[in-house]
């Protein structure tokens, strides 16, 4: 068995700040923004160098805002919660979301050079409610991976086992939080790549639902899957921040205008008289024991807290990776078309006609990982295929939707693995596509029916591995996918203490 090789005494020993404790710190003069944003990069320049979370930091940028922050809290303007919600919380960026004054490389060759003049709407509200945004965060090349080992800059190790994938696209975001250097991060789901980074870093990790957040300034991967959401260290300062990023947005033409509740006040509320779901197509082959023992024992305190369980089927998920695959690759191929060499990124300088240029930039820029969804998703679109692989994944999508529609109709939430094993070793699927693809089995159904869900920490393995569990929510309904995480939660640090 290979040896765990855990990060610093600092993730181990130091209690990690949460939104709360952060703001009221500064709010209080505990301590200063500027001084806390300092102990920030100095963990990272500590801790960085064998997690590789961070690929560029964003000094000028945060020493601007924590001197802001600071000048409020010496007027008392920060006494009030409902100003500033974030004020002074130190949060790193997925690098895959424009950032001003900052890289945007997606993770790739083919846009090493390229600097957004422009903030995420999302990157925007941070910055609004007073976030100190430490800079960008290490990710799949345009968020294609399950392991975040398809970095053109190098994978990311997991802070609980230096051995081990962080989870992918996502990696760096979890890792990052996981590791104490920073309060929370951004990252971006398309079939699972905040959930189970969450899961195997030990880490919360929230998907809301399609049209909550706002994709603009999202580099895309596949534009019907893609969701922005939080990491963070508890489930209360997910609520938080959803509430920050969530609304409304007139350059996301897709972004939804449904009203956004307290989703922190929700979290009070108990979950007594909830109705869970759980899928016996979630439970079977393939899932690690001490996976389905965690989550097992999650139902457990469910049922202890109040709630009801109940047997649900969801008969399309046997479908879902080879569907997610097709219309993923499909939405990928034509996203990317984009980078060609002529107005941003990378130029292949040996080329003679602009055709040549085309391709070499490609082929030069985009990483193998890449190449190979371009090229399916491609053959997918093609005359003669398009009715057998891409109508018919559509076909299925609303199958799995009708699924879940369904099941809700008799549930209010539903628990499942989020991942079927613990974070696997760094190199042990790169050869095999198929069984990394298979990580996100628990993952996909969700994009491809645009409801809301979350994994919450839910135990360890005998090696000292995390466990996530996953609730999945109706279209809308993420303030009850907090309620239950919270009550699992709970029960989780319960049973910590109690050990």
């Amino acid at each position: 068995m290979a040896e765990l090789k855990s990060t610093s005494s600092i993730a181990a020993h130091n209690a990690p700040r949460t939104i709360r404790s952060t703001r009221h710190a500064i709010a209080s003069g505990e301590t200063s923004t500027a001084a806390l944003a300092d102990s920030y990069y100095a963990t990272i320049a500590a801790e960085d160098p064998k997690i590789h979370a961070w690929l560029a930091l964003s000094r000028e940028r945060a020493t601007a805002q924590a001197h802001r922050i600071d000048d409020l809290a010496k007027s008392g303007d920060l006494a009030n919660a409902d100003t500033l919600p974030l004020a002074g919380v130190p949060i790193g960026i997925k690098d895959v979301l424009a950032m001003q004054g900052a890289p945007a490389t997606a993770g790739s060759k083919i846009l090493e050079n390229y600097r957004p003049p422009y903030d995420a709407t999302t990157v925007a509200k941070l910055a609004a409610a007073g976030a100190v945004l430490l800079g960008k965060l290490n990710c799949d090349e345009f968020a294609m991976g399950s392991s975040n080992e398809n970095s053109a800059y190098g994978p990311v190790h997991n802070p609980c086992a230096l051995d081990r994938v962080p989870g992918g696209s996502s990696g760096g975001s979890a890792a990052a939080v996981a590791a104490n250097m920073a309060v929370a991060t951004l990252g971006t789901d398309t079939g699972g790549s905040i959930r189970q980074p969450a899961s195997f870093c030990g880490v919360v990790g929230l998907l809301p639902t399609y049209g909550r957040v706002s994709r603009y300034g999202l580099i895309a991967f596949a534009s019907s899957l893609d969701r922005v959401g939080p990491f963070t260290h508890t489930v209360e300062d997910a609520a938080i921040l959803l509430g920050v990023l969530a609304g409304p947005d007139p350059m996301d033409a897709t972004s939804s205008g449904a009203a956004v509740p307290d989703y922190a006040a929700a979290l009070q509320a108990p979950v007594k008289g909830l109705r869970i779901g759980i899928p016996d197509e979630y439970f079977g082959e393939g899932l690690d024991p001490e996976v389905r023992a965690a989550v097992e024992k999650t139902a457990d305190a469910l049922r202890a807290a109040g709630c009801t369980l109940h047997k649900v089927s969801l008969p399309h998920t046997r479908y879902a990776v080879a569907t997610y695959y097709v219309l993923a690759t499909a939405e990928a191929s034509s996203n990317l078309a984009r980078f060609d060499g002529v107005r941003y990124g990378l130029r292949a300088e040996d080329a003679s006609t602009l055709s040549a240029m085309y391709r070499r930039t490609r082929d030069q820029g985009f990483g193998k990982e890449v190449k190979r969804r371009i090229l399916l998703g491609t053959y997918v679109l093609s005359a003669g295929y398009y009715d057998a692989y891409y109508r018919k994944a559509q076909q299925v999508r609303t199958l799995l939707t009708r699924d879940f529609l369904q099941a809700f109709t008799h549930v209010d939430a539903i628990l499942t693995p989020t991942a079927p094993t613990p974070a696997f070793r760094l190199g042990e699927k790169t050869d095999d596509p198929l069984a990394m693809y298979l990580a996100d089995i628990y993952t996909v159904t969700a994009n491809l029916a645009g409801i809301c869900g979350i994994s919450v920490p839910c135990g360890n393995s005998k090696e000292g591995l995390p466990i996530g569990a996953q609730i999945l929510g109706k279209h809308f309904d993420e303030a009850t996918v907090l309620r239950v995480a919270h009550a699992v939660e709970q029960a989780h640090r319960d049973g910590q203490a109690q050990r």
